[in-house]
């Protein structure tokens, strides 16, 4: 008998499944685990695991793990250095493209930046998504965060947020988020997009942090790089340790794509909300690129 329904199942309970089922993949990756025992340890028949693991990849379980696999990274992470080296030489380092959305990024000043937010309205909101939940939030001048809960409840999330802006105006508004969600997180990667207009992050950060993050948006949908790569891309090849704080310290999760930066043996580093769920988007893109 079944634990679960697919039928029945939301986007938060579907990606619990999932990310259950690729935590049992990377533990026991030498074994190279089958469907059948995938499907076992998360209490499925490999029917409904099949059909509910195809639903939310839009792949099989076994064409899924090949882009799991050390070889596939570092073929990406080859692939990507030429077309961040590309993108590099013509200049589109101040805006980049998540599959079919435009992004651009406009940095706080250093002034806006002293006051802690003082004058600003944030509206947020908390959402389901196919990755988990996350908390979106915004302001007039853009999208200033985007975190996965993580464990964490609504309370503390919206707390964490608190703190981050310590002298904004917080407002919990999904109507206003909503939209916001829907475009980023759609189960139709091939959504056409292009009458959309581009989407504006509004980030605070140190000039080296937004650097960085302008260099992340320049890898592309499907795309691998390195910490090593990502500072040859700046021109610091020797700064892979500060590269890496400036990734992690990112503020936008999945928009400014800090997931497509990995170790360069292949093996995927670390991740602020958990390397399951990088390992969940790092297939789930590599599937529909």
């Amino acid at each position: 008998m079944d634990k679960f329904l697919d039928e029945n199942m939301g986007d938060r309970a579907t990606y619990e499944l999932m990310a259950k089922a690729i935590a049992f993949i990377r533990q026991n990756h030498r074994q190279q685990p089958d469907l059948a025992a995938i499907a076992q340890h998360v209490h499925l028949s490999e029917y409904h695991f099949q059909r509910l693991f195809t639903k939310w990849a839009g792949i099989s379980p076994k064409r899924f793990l090949q882009y799991l696999t050390v070889e596939y990274a570092k073929s990406k992470i080859a692939e990507t250095k030429n077309l961040l080296e590309l993108t590099g030489d013509v200049g589109l380092s101040s805006s980049g493209r998540l599959h079919d959305l435009f992004v651009n990024i406009e940095a706080m000043s250093p002034q806006e930046f002293k006051t802690g937010g003082k004058g600003l309205q944030i509206c947020y909101g908390i959402h389901e998504t196919m990755f988990g939940d996350c908390l979106i939030a915004t302001t007039e001048r853009g999208i200033c965060n985007l975190y996965f809960l993580d464990g964490m409840d609504n309370q503390a999330a919206a707390l964490m947020l608190q703190e981050e802006w310590s002298n904004a105006e917080i407002i919990c508004d999904r109507q206003i988020t909503q939209p916001i969600c829907d475009r980023l997180f759609s189960h139709l990667p091939n959504l056409n997009t292009a009458k959309q207009p581009p989407l504006t992050l509004y980030v605070k950060g140190t000039n080296f942090q937004i650097q960085v993050w302008r260099a992340l948006l320049r890898i592309p949908f499907g795309g691998i790089t390195t910490y090593q790569g990502l500072g040859r891309s700046l021109g610091r090849p020797n700064a892979a340790r500060a590269i890496g704080n400036a990734v992690g310290s990112n503020p936008i999760s999945f928009l400014i794509p800090c997931h497509r930066v990995i170790r360069e043996s292949g093996e995927l580093g670390g991740y602020r909300w958990g390397l399951e769920r990088k390992t969940a988007i790092l297939g789930w893109e590599a599937s529909h690129n």
